[in-house]
């Protein structure tokens, strides 16, 4: 069966993805564990994934959680489940039953569908729901997109677990079709076609990136990973001459912990980097390292449909998190409400037709007169460019003075025997709260906590910088590797 849609207006994912299998001939699309996948075999199989989710039941409005280890079924499930009507929630392949059975619960799911690995995870959440392993079973006869309209709900992604319990931001077709188109079009380099993702496609910027790639005016073709891991990530570059690349901070100071300069990778343009502020000197380092290949930062919230801001190539601001998209206006306010100067730090605040619905289950919104309060602390410059400082609920108060903590981690990584490091507060008689530093020390690193305290203060100054330090064999970070401060504030208790 072949379905042809010409001339689509229709933002919806669906839509989106039929109108995307039609505008190619069939070609290689998806590279993953020594097998490249190819286009129309994907598109087929999504289709009868479709059908069999319509089979059994699965209809317009229902919730799907979407479970699996990265590969290119994660792509055909999603969009199967939007081709039915139904509603993607996806969930990290690396969260324990607990957290599971919450997201169950709470979004209401119908249905499951998980990797025969996370099979004993998913019945031990034990909700009593429909659980499909793979696609196999649900492959039946092939069936098309069911009509939805842009302001329905397609994704509920449950974020905030590293505070509290996770909940769920509901995300529209159209919200979700056009940031990934504004964000596609800024990124875009003719020629340029092949990534490497290692970035979990259930996290808001992986899901963000697989739906990006069907606005594309030319085939596209990905190198996904299982997981990250910084060897053979050089290792598939290099053999699958990859143009560019999606990556968080972290991955950044691992492959920095690699002899990089024993892996040439001549045909690697730039990587796009998200989910988490990047330190300048993290920046600079790789790409002394890494001649040619260019760092290109963003800006985004699972709340803003996982992409505000970035750098386009050819007009990137180092340093910055780059320009908002076109949907999107940001304002920095103060913490009465008032808008700053250009330069002056306040929290972003955000305005778009592509936010969220709001949470699921009605919980309290921070979107407040059409604006959502990110919680981020930042600030602009005269041509309208981002610059990210830190979360808000991050910041520490010592002796009445505000102490980032990513000014902290920021010097500490630039010091030749750190691989990376984490700063929080703790409670303090005297201060209020004191600067503590973890720091994970690179293979043969000989740096002493003194050295490391003298190197910091010389950096920050005498307010901001750490008065101890914990060493440690790793940082904490999520199952998206973002920095756990979380996990670091229990290590203090």
């Amino acid at each position: 069966m072949r379905i042809t849609v010409r001339g689509v207006k229709e933002q919806t994912l669906g839509r989106l993805a039929e109108e995307s299998w039609s505008r190619f001939d069939d070609h290689e699309s998806v590279f993953y564990e020594g097998e490249w996948h190819r286009s129309h075999t994907l598109a087929q199989r999504a289709r009868r994934v479709t059908g069999g989710l319509i089979e059994a039941g699965v209809g317009p409005g229902d919730r799907v959680v979407v479970m699996m280890a990265t590969s290119p079924d994660v792509g055909v499930v999603y969009q199967a489940v939007w081709a039915s009507g139904a509603v993607v929630v996806p969930v990290v392949f690396l969260v324990g039953a607990d957290e599971l059975r919450h997201i169950l619960s709470d979004s209401g799911a119908t249905a499951v569908v998980t990797s025969p690995e996370l099979l004993e995870t998913v019945q031990a959440a034990g909700q009593g729901i429909r659980v499909f392993v793979d696609t196999d079973e649900l492959e039946q006869a092939e069936h098309g997109p069911l009509p939805r309209d842009p302001s329905d709900l397609a994704a509920v992604m449950y974020t905030g677990g590293t505070t509290g319990r996770a909940k769920g931001v509901m995300l529209s077709h159209g919200g979700l079709w056009q940031v990934a188109k504004d964000a596609f079009d800024l990124a875009y380099q003719p020629g340029v076609t092949r990534a490497i993702v290692p970035v979990p496609l259930s996290h808001a910027y992986g899901l963000i990136v697989t739906i990006a790639g069907m606005h594309a005016p030319e085939p596209q073709q990905a190198v996904l990973m299982r997981w990250f891991d910084p060897k053979a990530f050089l290792s598939l570059a290099a053999e699958q001459r990859v143009q560019y690349g999606t990556v968080v901070p972290s991955m950044l100071q691992m492959l920095l912990a690699e002899p990089l300069e024993d892996t040439p990778l001549p045909d690697l343009r730039h990587l796009t980097c998200g989910a988490a502020p990047l330190g300048r000197d993290v920046l600079r380092e790789f790409e002394r390292r890494m001649p040619g290949v260019q760092i290109l930062e963003g800006y985004g919230l699972t709340e803003t449909s996982a992409v505000t801001t970035f750098n386009p190539p050819g007009r990137r601001r180092p340093g910055s998190v780059g320009l908002p998209l076109p949907g999107y206006t940001i304002t920095i306010r103060d913490d009465e409400g008032e808008e700053v100067e250009a330069g002056d730090i306040g929290e972003i605040c955000v305005a778009g037709r592509s936010l969220m619905l709001g949470y699921w289950g009605g919980l309290d919104s921070p979107i407040v007169d059409g604006e959502l309060r990110t919680g981020d602390i930042g600030c602009m410059d005269d041509d309208g460019y981002l610059y990210v400082v830190d979360r808000k609920k991050d910041l520490i108060i010592r002796g009445g003075f505000n102490v980032f903590p990513r000014d902290v981690e920021d010097a500490l990584n630039a010091h030749p025997d750190v691989v990376m490091s984490g700063v929080v507060g703790r409670p303090d008689p005297l201060h209020g709260e004191e600067v503590v530093a973890f720091v994970q020390l690179r293979p043969g690193g000989q740096a002493t906590e003194e050295e490391l305290i003298a190197w910091a203060r010389e950096r920050v100054g005498r307010v901001k910088y750490p008065r101890e330090i914990h060493f440690t064999d790793h940082i904490p970070v999520t199952s998206v590797l973002k920095l756990d401060r979380k996990a670091l504030r229990a290590r203090l208790l």
